[in-house]
């Protein structure tokens, strides 16, 4: 069985930071992509960013590219976001993903229960 479990969301002021973690169960991280996934109140969920199996490659929305950062660590099992510049339309749960495959070339597999992230104005 493979579980996801989000942590570090908050709430934070507009232009501040948050890091949010992913950590994994099991022989279940390494090999395979990751992702993070929000939903905002009222909308679909939305793709943030990917990360190949082993951080060679990432890939990244265009709302979130410059300021969000997807890294992964695979002896820990743990997926992180570093989120910097945070703007008020970040808000939403955030989600952490497993696809089935080393590469994010696919719809992912496996998901977390989330973590809330608020932005104030």
């Amino acid at each position: 069985q493979v579980q996801l479990v989000e942590s570090g969301g908050g709430v934070v002021q507009a232009g501040g930071s948050l890091r949010l973690s992913c950590v994994t169960s099991g022989r279940t991280f390494a090999g395979y992509a990751m992702g993070w996934f929000r939903q905002a109140p009222g909308k679909k969920r939305e793709f943030v960013a990917a990360i190949d199996w082993n951080g060679g490659m990432t890939n990244y929305a265009t709302s979130v590219k410059g300021r969000f950062t997807i890294s992964r660590d695979n002896p820990k099992n743990t997926m992180y976001l570093q989120m910097n510049s945070l703007k008020p339309e970040d808000t939403a749960l955030y989600y952490c993903a497993r696809y089935s495959d080393m590469y994010y070339n696919t719809d992912p597999t496996y998901w977390g229960q989330g973590t809330q992230v608020t932005v104030s104005s």
